[in-house]
């Protein structure tokens, strides 16, 4: 974590003490971006087990590539446990990577880029878009509001009554955060772990 993130973050008067008793968080970009894509393509909609049962048999019987998956035969792809249709999404992902999409191409882009890019691949959302720059590009300003944690985190930090406050006022709150609201992010799920 950056000290300037942590130092900004710790004052806080309704995130601090959350910061305080968590301590430093680090973000760290992710060495494989089209296997992270596809692992939150999995990740969609399913409980943690459930996700990582299905990840380790997919990555097991198919090589974690764009060549990889697009090769693998859909019966192997549905036996691994993915649906018909994260199969095709998994597969758009695919093509999407051998179209261009590339590592270097993520990295170069701004925020709302990637957000557009990869929101372009049919099956990923805006969710699964701001998890990536998270969590795969490391992008330090991200809020992601849709995450049901990151609301809860926010019912928890500032006391609201749950579902009384809209996304768009925890969007104008986490403003303050601003350039750090990815590393708040990683501290508002921790509130509520």
């Amino acid at each position: 974590m950056s000290d300037d993130a942590y130092r900004e973050l710790r004052t806080d008067p309704n995130l601090g003490s959350v910061v305080e008793d968590h301590g430093p968080l680090t973000l760290d970009p992710a060495s494989d971006p089209f296997e992270q894509l596809v692992i939150s393509i999995v990740n969609q909609q399913l409980s943690t087990t459930a996700a990582e049962t299905i990840r380790n048999r997919l990555f097991d019987r198919v090589e974690a590539t764009p060549e990889g998956i697009l090769a693998a035969d859909e019966t192997v792809l549905r036996d691994c446990g993915l649906s018909s249709q994260k199969v095709g999404y998994v597969r758009n992902a695919a093509d999407a990577f051998q179209d261009g999409l590339s590592t270097e191409s993520l990295h170069a882009m701004d925020d709302d880029e990637v957000i557009d890019a990869l929101t372009e691949i049919r099956g990923v959302g805006v969710w699964t878009a701001k998890m990536f720059l998270i969590f795969v590009l490391a992008r330090e300003d991200v809020f992601p509001v849709e995450d049901l944690g990151i609301r809860r985190g926010m019912e928890h930090v500032f006391g609201f009554d749950e579902d009384a406050v809209s996304r768009g006022e925890m969007r104008e709150r986490a403003e303050r955060w601003t350039p750090y609201r990815s590393y708040a992010s990683l501290y508002l799920w921790r509130s509520v772990d």
